[in-house]
């Protein structure tokens, strides 16, 4: 069984087990979170499809850590004119466990 869940403002396609890292989430680690904005949940040739979520759709996981990704470089450059900076960011992340999916 698969799910197509909205967290952060992406869309992230899920099964029971998975570990994946999302958009920082306000919450302690080691504690469980629901996930109800479902758009899709499907089991073999079945499929549920919401409009826009899904009804009584739930994904529950468990958060395992947080932390920040990989630094990038931003370099904002002007030619001819002698002018260059240079800026890092490193985005914040949740790891989450998917223990459960969950369609009514």
């Amino acid at each position: 069984m698969y799910a197509v869940i909205v967290t952060g403002g992406k869309q992230y396609r899920v099964s029971e087990g998975e570990t994946l890292k999302v958009e920082l989430i306000d919450a302690e680690q080691g504690s469980t979170v629901e996930l109800d904005r479902v758009l899709m949940v499907g089991e073999g040739e079945s499929v549920k499809i919401g409009a826009p979520y899904l009804a009584g759709g739930k994904v529950t996981a468990t958060i395992k850590s947080h932390g920040r990704g990989e630094k990038i470089k931003i370099v904002k450059f002007r030619r001819r004119k002698h002018h260059q900076k240079v800026t890092g960011h490193r985005q914040h992340y949740t790891e989450l466990q998917i223990t459960g999916i969950s369609a009514d």
